[in-house]
């Protein structure tokens, strides 16, 4: 932390745990000295058998809701520094904000639509992030066995570049987790993904859903709205003409008609990845455009390793909430 401040003196090592947090956001050094400052005056002073959280907690409490129960701890010349912590932290969210529509169902919030190409491309710029696709010069595809084709990852999933908003696909289960608790989000497990996927939740769904029912697939009674080999929709994914030996490739996010909970593909267009694991293997949920309709039932439970990057697998996240 590089503020030319001696905290030493100051009492705690919790303050300068404090301040760690406060000087990541990247204030001004004099905003974290007059806030080091007025921490240590509340420790000292205010609370001299105190701990790190009760310090903490009347600097994090107004950033968060921008007003203190007692306002008299704050002294006026801090206030503006206090309003530049507000506006900082709102922007650094809005810079690490994931594209993805979002829902709530039940006690989780849910990405509506796999995330996306354009997701992982913020994912990258902030962190630098090259998938093991990339590393390796290409992903994977089966053929009559698996196939690894040049150059074929994330940002190009059938050898050229990606529109934003399809579904990001060639990631294993490790950088599909990372990426979503990078958004401050996780992925969902398996008894999370299949109670959203057939169970209707909504208190007043959409026609042609009923609450309470559990449907058969995550589009209703019928498959027929989902995107997959044949017996669904019969939409042309992006994948170039005679680059697939089979299939089409899967199409753009929200292509599709919503499903049950209002949720978009989970049934069809990509496989999902979820925090369950058989064995060494986790957990795949939903079929791809590469399977057909039977495969995106409730009572199929496909696993992979968790190193497994291929052309049909993406995945959607959730966030849990009160």
């Amino acid at each position: 932390m590089a503020t030319g401040i001696n905290l030493q003196p100051m009492g705690h090592a919790s303050i300068k745990k404090t301040l760690g947090s406060i000087a990541s956001i990247g204030l001004p050094d004099r905003c974290i000295g007059d806030i080091a400052l007025f921490l240590a005056q509340i420790w000292q002073e205010r609370f001299p058998r105190g701990r790190y959280l009760r310090t903490r907690y009347y600097f994090i409490t107004f950033i968060q809701t921008k007003k203190m129960k007692n306002t008299n701890l704050i002294p006026p010349s801090l206030l503006s520094c206090l309003i530049t912590s507000v506006l900082f932290i709102q922007s650094a969210v809005a810079q690490n904000q994931a594209t993805e529509k979002i829902t709530r169902i039940g006690n989780l919030e849910w990405d509506l639509h796999e995330v996306t190409v354009a997701t992982v491309k913020i994912y990258a710029e902030k962190t630098g992030f090259v998938s093991s696709g990339e590393r390796e010069g290409g992903s994977f595809i089966y053929e009559s066995g698996w196939t690894r084709k040049s150059q074929w990852n994330w940002r190009q999933p059938f050898g050229i570049e990606a529109k934003n908003n399809e579904p990001a696909v060639h990631l294993n289960f490790h950088e599909a987790k990372a990426i979503c608790s990078f958004f401050g989000k996780r992925l969902p497990t398996d008894s999370e993904w299949t109670s959203a996927a057939f169970l209707e939740q909504r208190i007043t769904p959409t026609q042609p859903f009923t609450k309470g029912k559990r449907y058969t697939y995550p589009h209703g009674d019928t498959p027929k709205n989902s995107h997959c080999l044949n017996g669904c929709a019969g939409l042309k994914g992006t994948a170039p003409s005679g680059s697939l030996w089979r299939g089409h490739g899967h199409v753009p996010v929200m292509t599709t008609q919503a499903g049950v909970n209002g949720l978009y593909d989970m049934g069809g267009n990509a496989w999902e990845w979820v925090d369950t694991a058989i064995g060494s293997e986790k957990v795949t949920r939903g079929a791809s455009w590469w399977y057909g309709p039977k495969n995106q039932l409730e009572s199929n439970l496909a696993s992979k390793s968790p190193d497994t990057k291929v052309a049909y697998v993406g995945f959607r996240c959730v966030r849990d909430v009160q």
